[in-house]
């Protein structure tokens, strides 16, 4: 039997020393990984700097000097595991967790800062390219914009100047960009010329937002037509809806809601038929689709409401009165007793006056038609939780309370004797005088 445990606990101790011993080799190689990383981004922050830099790569400088930090810290652990001290199993191992801890830490860190720099880099890096393509798009785009000035003009004759805001003015604006973007490319060669790399690829940054900007605005000239004639095409089906819509309302007329919306309606569609001839299609289809949908939500208002009616304002005071009834009673029960109430009751006597607080502001006030079915509920919730606290506080008065054979008696629940009694009168009560004499 002996040698049986000692060859388990053997076997246990081998497995351990083995994972000791992995984890130990892991630690190593996550150490020379991290530390060959660090030694290879240290040489990149170096080339990075020449081509954007020093502010630039502020962050990636940050990078690796904390990095540096943090691995003097492993390769000092690493030393630990090493020297000519003996070290425990449980020293081993928080010591080659944190060495691998530290190295993905150090690893992913730098993959971040590095990652940040790729993109920029590689455009500095290709900078004559970039400033080639550059000049090429801006040649491309110069040669749209007599069109965008003739397709502007020509849709000034249609639509209105509130229509045309977005772009009137675009072919002028993108004419300026592209003026700025050949600057910029110019100013980026001089710099790059002459050493000043920060500043050839910040004008070289401005140059391609520029063009891109232009491009944009072209493009926005070529769909404003598309969408404008879109635009025309739902307002007409949501002329036609519209009217319907106030066919369909007029059985709710007497409904204030419905005929406010009706008439707002009616309103948006007499502007939209008396527009002048160079329309704006969108704020007119944003005005009627707008008032069009105020109509539909009063009239399923209105509906909904005529199918399950509003309750009367007086049902809801009477509600309110009752559950009012119900918890006066349950307080004075509840508050008599103390000594004898147990969670239950007390845990529904307070939700009850919680929501008896939420109806405060519809006494002495008047309840809009909006808030009564909420606040009929909400009544009826508390009147209810106000009755199961009094059940509840009854039966716990009854099962404290002696049975006939006097307070000296004791036995199973319903029959306790003078020590229940006494908590039941003391929770209850705690009358001054009554104390003074209770025990003698």
């Amino acid at each position: 039997m002996a040698g049986g445990i000692w060859g388990r606990r053997k076997r246990e101790q081998e497995e351990l020393q083995a994972k000791i011993a992995e984890l130990g080799r892991r630690a190593d190689s996550a150490l020379v990984a991290a530390d060959e990383r660090l030694r290879t981004t240290a040489d990149e922050l170096l080339y990075a700097e020449i081509e954007l830099g020093r502010d630039a790569t502020s962050e990636l400088r940050a990078a690796v000097a904390a990095v540096r930090e943090h691995l003097g810290e492993a390769f000092h652990l690493n030393q630990l595991n090493h020297d000519e001290i003996p070290d425990t199993t449980e020293e081993l191992r928080t010591r080659n967790e944190r060495i691998i801890q530290l190295c993905d830490w150090a690893q992913e860190l730098l993959d971040d800062r590095t990652e940040a720099l790729a993109e920029p880099i590689a455009r500095a890096r290709r900078a004559p390219e970039i400033i080639a393509g550059i000049r090429r798009d801006v040649e491309r785009l110069s040669a749209r914009l007599p069109q965008a000035e003739e397709t502007v003009a020509r849709l000034q004759q249609r639509y209105s100047p509130a229509a045309l805001r977005k772009i009137s003015g675009n072919p002028v604006e993108a004419r300026q960009l592209l003026e700025f973007a050949i600057h910029g490319s110019d100013v980026s060669e001089v710099r790059r010329e002459s050493g000043q790399r920060e500043q050839a690829n910040i004008a070289l940054e401005t140059a391609i937002e520029a063009v891109r900007r232009a491009t944009t605005l072209l493009e926005s000239v070529d769909q404003f037509e598309v969408e404008a004639l879109r635009a025309a095409s739902t307002l007409t089906a949501i002329v036609d809806d519209s009217r319907q819509d106030i066919v369909d309302a007029r059985d709710l007329a007497g409904v204030p809601a419905v005929a406010a919306a009706t008439t707002a309606l009616e309103k948006a569609l007499d502007a939209f038929s008396t527009t002048a001839d160079k329309p704006d299609p969108f704020t007119e289809l944003t005005r009627l689709r707008e008032a069009n949908t105020a109509l539909d939500l009063a009239v399923a208002k209105a509906r909904e409401r005529a199918a399950r009616p509003v309750p009367p304002e007086s049902h809801v005071r009477h509600a309110i009165d009752d559950a009012d009834r119900q918890l006066g009673v349950a307080r004075s029960v509840i508050s008599g007793h103390r000594g004898w109430i147990g969670a239950d009751a007390r845990t529904r006597l307070a939700e009850a006056e919680r929501i008896r607080l939420e109806l405060a502001p519809f006494i002495g006030a008047p309840i809009h038609e909006d808030l009564r079915e909420q606040a009929l509920a909400d009544a009826r919730r508390c009147g209810m939780l106000a009755a199961e606290a009094l059940q509840l506080a009854q039966r716990d008065i009854d099962s404290s309370r002696p049975n006939d054979g006097g307070w000296g008696q004791s036995g199973g629940r319903g029959q306790r004797g003078g020590p229940d009694i006494m908590g039941g009168l003391l929770g209850g009560l705690v009358i001054g005088s009554l104390l003074d004499g209770m025990f003698d």
